[in-house]
């Protein structure tokens, strides 16, 4: 009988370590929403780069995100779509922002975020957001609660946020108008959808940032963010065979990430050439997102340690152990809750 058990486990594992991780799903139209994620990222980033604000970067970021979300094809209500996140997103950032004004801002924001997982999960699930899940919102406060500022930068990394997010928005519009997707035939009336299963749980995100975001804090990291962001992204996924794979993939992509990196921060480059680089690293991560989740983290990863670095220089392996550590930390939360929350297995019960 525990011979049996053991086999099935094992054989279980097997098809989720030989299939699920590896597979590279299609993603039509991804280039487009790589487009649009690159091309925002870039005009603002330059934009600050003119002006010699470079240092609001970080908000300029976190604006971009926006036109990720609604997918590549075209649809009558993806604007609609992009304004609500476009206006979360800038919330978000707001709430960091005035945390990072308070001294004790590193424990404030571990509570604000997991308010934040809560309310961004079930505007999610409420909304339909594609892609699915609390991890932008989280990434905002946290983030940006975590660097100081003066009340003199509040408003202006507000705007910034807003003024990008709206570019964002007009670049999706202006694509729609001038680059439609080629007609496709009449598909057979369909029969009415079955109600959306209930895709991320609010209190479960919360959860997950809370204690995510609590172990790192407490252990003295220098970016408990990265433990909370983690946290999430695996509760983003349906099903805990679903969440199990995309908790390896972050875990393993930031890995080989990492691997990418090092190389990159030890060219030192000027910050002219970081703003090149991270918007073609943002496109390259949306062309692998929807294709496979672990392939995107192996380009995320340099993306956010060369942000980071540009911030504030850090000697290069303390950031690259920082990211890495908090990743476990994240990831190992994460999925102890979505395996506590699992539903009890029935013969009809999906793993």
């Amino acid at each position: 009988m525990a011979a049996n058990v053991v086999r099935s486990v094992a054989d279980r594992l097997y098809r989720v370590l030989g299939t699920d991780l590896l597979q590279v799903r299609p993603a039509p139209a991804a280039h487009r929403v790589a487009a649009r994620a690159a091309l925002s990222m870039l005009i603002a980033l330059l934009t600050l780069w003119w002006f010699d604000r470079v240092e609001w970067a970080l908000y300029a970021t976190f604006g971009a995100f926006t036109s990720v979300f609604g997918g590549g094809l075209r649809s009558p209500g993806r604007w609609k779509l992009q304004i609500a996140v476009g206006l979360t997103l800038t919330a978000a950032v707001a709430c960091g922002v005035l945390i990072a004004l308070h001294p004790e801002r590193t424990w404030l924001a571990v509570p604000a975020a997991a308010a934040w997982a809560a309310l961004a999960a079930a505007l999610s699930d409420h909304f339909h957001w594609k892609p699915p899940g609390a991890l932008f919102p989280v990434f905002a406060v946290a983030a940006c609660s975590s660097v100081p500022i003066t009340a003199a930068n509040v408003l202006p990394a507000i705007a910034v946020t807003a003024s990008t997010a709206a570019l964002a928005i007009l670049l999706g519009v202006l694509e729609d108008r001038l680059a439609p997707p080629p007609p496709q035939a009449t598909p057979p009336p369909a029969p009415p959808p079955a109600p959306l299963p209930r895709i991320v749980n609010p209190t479960a995100n919360a959860a997950a940032v809370l204690i995510a975001g609590g172990i790192a804090t407490a252990s003295g990291i220098s970016h408990p963010y990265w433990a909370m962001i983690a946290a999430v992204a695996p509760l983003a996924a349906v099903g805990f065979r679903k969440q199990f794979v995309r908790g390896v993939h972050r875990a393993a992509g930031t890995l080989i990430g990492i691997f990418l990196a090092v190389p990159l921060l030890a060219l030192d480059l000027p910050v002219l050439a970081i703003l090149v680089a991270v918007p073609a690293l943002q496109g390259t991560a949306e062309l692998l997102i929807a294709r496979n989740y672990g392939a995107a983290l192996i380009v995320i990863t340099p993306l956010a340690l060369l942000l980071v670095d540009m911030a504030h220089a850090e000697p290069i392996s303390t950031l690259v152990t920082d990211r890495l550590v908090e990743t476990v930390i994240g990831v190992t939360v994460g999925l102890t809750i979505a395996l506590l929350i699992r539903p009890r297995r029935s013969p009809t019960t999906e793993t």
